[in-house]
């Protein structure tokens, strides 16, 4: 069996529900051959009918990686908080080591228009999407000690096209593409790559139908994108393979049609 990841370890944050990227990430990144811990917040995992109606079991994900022999370890945690990065990264290093491989896929989404609008809003989209990222990349930053790392993030095309309704979480998330190229200048001497992934529409439990049938179209292989398809894309960026990409944001949308 070919295992890329064999004897490397995984930080996922949010991977709180089964049919999200993360629960996808985490099962793919096992069945590579890493140990995985991982994050999740159920406060906001299930703040929604749509998330409610989704599977979500801890126990499950966990299962699920040591099922393929890999080790599998998980907290909840507010990545809004102050010290949160410090604080998860401490238990993380005491429960598995200090990892190799960082994937921030945790955010915070809420809709709002330009009328709608509050400080409020852009201060908690703002402290999950963007200063929880750099801070946990400082946290391993400062700790990892090997020749391989990894950081990933997530974003969603905000310099494609607009996101109408969606400000404050296309301000955060485009933040975080913005300073990619930084991070990964800042980060190469200490052997860590820092790339980003854009995984265009998916389908993790929020489509209905009627969206589902507008969205369609705009697909030319006759599908949404897949959890499953972020995470290949991800485990790619999270091996040898890959140590000559940084400073990247890759799209990887299925050919999504903006027109």
């Amino acid at each position: 069996m070919n295992l890329p990841l064999k004897g490397k370890t995984a930080l996922v944050t949010g991977a709180g529900r089964m049919d999200g990227i993360g629960a996808a990430v985490c099962l793919l990144l096992a069945e590579k051959g890493a140990d995985v811990f991982f994050t999740y917040y159920e406060p906001y995992d299930l703040d929604e009918e749509w998330k409610k109606s989704s599977l979500k079991s801890t126990e499950q994900l966990k299962r699920g990686i040591r099922e393929k022999g890999r080790i599998a370890c998980a907290a909840e945690i507010d990545l809004s908080q102050p010290q949160a990065a410090h604080d998860l990264f401490e238990r993380a290093e005491q429960e598995m080591g200090v990892p190799d491989i960082l994937v921030n896929n945790a955010c915070y989404s809420k809709r709002d228009s330009i009328q709608s609008l509050t400080e409020e809003s852009i201060d908690k989209h703002y402290e999950v999407n963007v200063r929880s990222v750099l801070m946990l990349c400082k946290e391993f930053a400062l700790r990892y000690k090997g020749k391989e790392g990894r950081v990933i993030n997530l974003t969603s095309g905000q310099g494609l096209g607009a996101m109408a309704g969606e400000i404050a979480y296309a301000a955060t998330k485009g933040a975080i593409q913005a300073v990619t190229a930084t991070l990964a200048a800042e980060l190469a001497p200490l052997h860590m790559t820092v790339n980003c992934v854009n995984p265009g529409p998916t389908d993790t439990g929020w489509v209905d139908d009627n969206l589902r049938e507008a969205l369609l179209p705009k697909f030319p292989f006759g599908r949404l994108g897949m959890p499953e398809d972020a995470a290949k894309i991800i485990a790619f960026l999270a091996s040898s393979d890959s140590q000559w990409i940084t400073g990247q944001t890759i799209h990887s949308e299925g050919g999504f049609l903006r027109q």
